[in-house]
């Protein structure tokens, strides 16, 4: 070893210790606002069934029919690449991949709608049946991983029937074996945040009178009018929607068309890709940055339906939305229709899969303070882990060839992807 150098220093411990107590309240602060990810996992997208259609066989269904059209419209890897534009390499793959995923796992979130798509004639017999038939799902193996409702919203019209529905629901769940750990609720066109803290009081009413856990339940807020992104004042509503939940909001969810149509967005252009849109997210994605709520894209309404011509072009535009929206980290997004679900996973696997190989040998490169054509941070070393991880929960990567790129395992691609606050600084020094 080399001679050591003189350190000195010119003020005293207690410089450090004042500014440290100075600065005690913002630490709490930020921990409090910012926890980071919740490293769950992140379904990659919604499907809403309405109330009144929902049933035992829905999730099945869903697959069969998905099944159905790529038999029909595209019955093997080559005409399937051909439609969507997928390489050689990544073609059979990316088809069996998808025909696995359909039969194993056709839906990973479904949301019973009792908002804008329920037609029935019953709420509550309809809320009760929805909370029987999750239970016994889960109970049985076949549930979708997350599922729940989508109620009413709080404004004044709707707010008993929403509020009724959630208690309905929420209690049918109770009888029926207790609330399983996949449940989701969606509180939809939120336009002020005393409407979520409104909610916050649902939550918290019902947990007290079931002797629950305080913050069992938490909730998705969906974004659908301009007033939750820009508030009269100025600022971001959907950043003091966040507080308002007070710890409970899980994601934010884009409404494709109700926003598009707050907006005076002809109804030919209202699309997840229209400046509108793009703007909207912008503000929701930097308002949940490390809080450890997800943000979710919206949909298209272009129904692959009919022809085979007009089944390839919906497919066509699906795809490139749903890789558009990947490719700028809305790792979810809606899904309106079952011919809808065969390209989304397509989509999904092939972003993950082109992007494999060098993901893991970055992260392996800087796990082992090896060199490489690209100087990685801390950051991107968890922004690498977090792809990988996101790939294995869907099914586009598997654990061994994940495992042999990266000498990693689960528990350590976890502990890259979602570090405790200051990990990410101090390994940078």
């Amino acid at each position: 070893m080399g001679q050591q150098e003189k350190v000195s220093t010119s003020l005293a411990g207690a410089v450090s210790e004042g500014i440290s107590a100075s600065l005690a309240a913002v630490d709490a602060e930020l921990d409090r606002r910012y926890p980071g990810d919740p490293g769950t996992r992140q379904p990659v997208h919604t499907v809403y069934v309405p109330g009144n259609v929902f049933d035992a066989g829905t999730i099945r269904s869903w697959g069969d029919q998905a099944l159905a059209a790529l038999d029909e419209h595209a019955p093997d890897a080559a005409s399937f690449a051909a439609v969507l534009g997928l390489s050689d390499d990544l073609a059979e793959d990316v088809y069996g991949r998808v025909r696995a995923k359909l039969e194993r796992e056709p839906i990973e979130d479904l949301r019973v709608d009792f908002e804008d798509g329920y037609a029935g004639q019953d709420e509550d017999q309809d809320a009760a049946r929805a909370a029987r038939l999750i239970s016994e799902a889960y109970a049985k193996g076949t549930a979708a991983p997350y599922m729940g409702i989508r109620m009413k919203c709080m404004e004044a019209a709707v707010r008993d029937r929403g509020i009724r529905t959630t208690d309905v629901f929420l209690t049918g769940l109770l009888e029926n074996g207790g609330l399983p750990d996949g449940l989701v609720l969606t509180l939809p066109k939120v336009t002020y945040p005393e409407q979520v803290s409104a909610f916050v009081r649902l939550l918290e009413s019902f947990e007290k009178a079931h002797g629950l856990d305080a913050g069992r339940l938490g909730f998705e807020i969906q974004i659908e009018t301009s007033q939750s992104i820009l508030a009269s004042d100025g600022t971001a509503a959907v950043a003091r929607m966040i507080g308002a939940a007070e710890g409970r909001a899980t994601g934010l969810h884009y409404g494709t068309f109700d926003y598009s149509a707050c907006l005076g967005v002809s109804a030919a252009y209202q699309a997840s890709d229209h400046p509108a849109a793009d703007h909207a997210k912008a503000i929701m994605q930097v308002a949940a940055a490390g809080t450890g709520v997800r943000v979710s894209d919206g949909s298209t309404n272009v129904l692959p339906v009919g022809s085979t011509e007009h089944v390839h072009e919906a497919w066509r535009l699906h795809y490139g939305l749903t890789r558009r929206a990947l490719a700028r980290a809305y790792y979810q997004g809606w899904d309106m229709h079952p011919g809808h679900i065969p390209t989304r996973y397509a989509a999904v696997f092939a972003f993950y899969r082109e992007g494999f190989e060098t993901a893991a040998k970055r992260l392996s490169a800087y796990a082992n303070h090896a060199g490489g054509d690209v100087m990685d941070e801390p950051a991107t070393a968890k922004a690498l882990s977090s792809y990988l991880l996101r790939g294995l929960q869907c099914g586009a990567l598997d654990t061994a060839e994940v495992d042999a790129l990266t000498g990693m395992t689960r528990a350590a691609l976890e502990r890259f992807a979602a570090p405790r606050r200051g990990d990410l600084t101090a390994t940078a020094q």
